[in-house]
């Protein structure tokens, strides 16, 4: 049986950067590595930014974006005082938030549905934020809805979903053009693709429904 090649303390490290997207073994090795010769006050900096994310980053429980803003209050885009609230972009999670930021050109907030429809994954709708949704449209205000859901099956199946079940509540609903890839994720997506697919969105509402894509 061949010897642990790495002191137990390192391997350890190894298996828990593992579980970071996209980190395969050797990756992990070399993160470890390079970790180990930091500066040990470098490491403990890092360590406790670690241990508090928790305590210091809530959802915001307008939109589900994170948030550090004190007595768990909202995120900075939704507390902004510029940001078009009449509409609301939704999304699959938080990455793609700050995809769509990236490009710089919508104005408006988001919705962070925590997934998308999945049967095979064990998503179905009502494991999504859908309910709170449904609580800001109620509130009225809303003049569109963009469905910014990523290309794959799965992501088109959420927004065919999301598109039936808001129909005819007098706002548009849209999705940003195919000019992203099909079958991608779009927080993978540049921000110049992003903006083009944003400012050239297309309608997903009904014929006769009421219509309002101006920004």
């Amino acid at each position: 049986m061949f010897a642990q090649p790495w002191p137990e303390p390192l391997a350890e490290l190894i298996e828990m950067l593992k579980n970071l997207p996209g980190v395969g073994k050797r990756s992990a090795e070399r993160m470890a590595l390079s970790l180990y010769l930091w500066d040990p006050a470098k490491l403990e900096a890092l360590a406790g930014n670690l241990a508090s994310l928790h305590t210091r980053i809530h959802a915001c429980p307008e939109c589900g974006n994170l948030s550090d803003a004190p007595d768990n209050g909202p995120c900075g885009i939704c507390s902004s005082p510029v940001r078009d609230k009449s509409i609301i972009c939704v999304v699959e999670d938080v990455a793609q938030i700050h995809s769509l930021e990236s490009a710089g050109v919508f104005k408006g907030v988001y919705h962070v549905l925590g997934g998308r429809i999945a049967p095979l994954e064990g998503k179905f709708p009502e494991s999504l934020s859908i309910p709170r949704l449904e609580a800001r449209v109620a509130a009225g205000g809303i003049r569109e809805m963009i469905l910014a859901l990523s290309q794959d099956i799965e992501g088109q199946a959420t927004a065919v979903y999301l598109a039936n079940r808001f129909q005819g509540r007098g706002f548009a609903i849209t999705r940003p053009a195919r000019g992203l890839p099909a079958g991608s994720d779009l927080t993978y997506a540049d921000s110049a693709t992003i903006a083009l697919a944003l400012d050239a969105r297309t309608s997903l509402n009904r014929p006769n429904e009421q219509e309002d894509t101006s920004r």
